[in-house]
């Protein structure tokens, strides 16, 4: 195989878009940017408010279970919709079989989460 001109090109100008479009912008931020911050730009946003407080502050495991359990049946919604659209094109009962498996175990969790306690909002957050 021997290396044309053309081979020489495109190595070439993909080293010039390197540089250009990778070390140049991090050396221009590196040089440009101020060296003296102020106290207000290293504080965390707070919604255009100045920030009180401990950062350490106890509250209820509840907001995780709600996060997680949301992602989890989200995931599985999203599923259900390329499935849904492929539902009228399949020939057989499985995929039916295989549908009605896939919801009942999502149907069982809900229940399951339901038994354990977790969807019910505590009163108060004891810290």
């Amino acid at each position: 195989m021997s290396v044309s001109w053309l081979h020489v090109a495109v190595i070439y100008f993909f080293i010039l878009g390197v540089i250009f479009f990778a070390v140049v912008p991090f050396l221009l931020s590196h040089l440009l940017a101020p060296k003296n911050q102020a106290k207000e730009l290293r504080m965390p946003y707070e919604c255009g408010m100045v920030p009180y407080g401990s950062a350490w502050v106890k509250f209820g495991i509840n907001y995780y279970f709600y996060a997680l359990i949301f992602l989890a049946f989200d995931v599985d919604v999203l599923f259900l919709f390329p499935v849904a659209a492929y539902y009228s094109e399949s020939p057989d009962l499985v995929s039916f079989i295989k549908l009605l498996i896939f919801i009942v175990i999502l149907f069982a969790s809900v229940i399951y989460f339901w038994k354990k306690g977790v969807f019910t909002w505590p009163k108060k957050i004891k810290t």
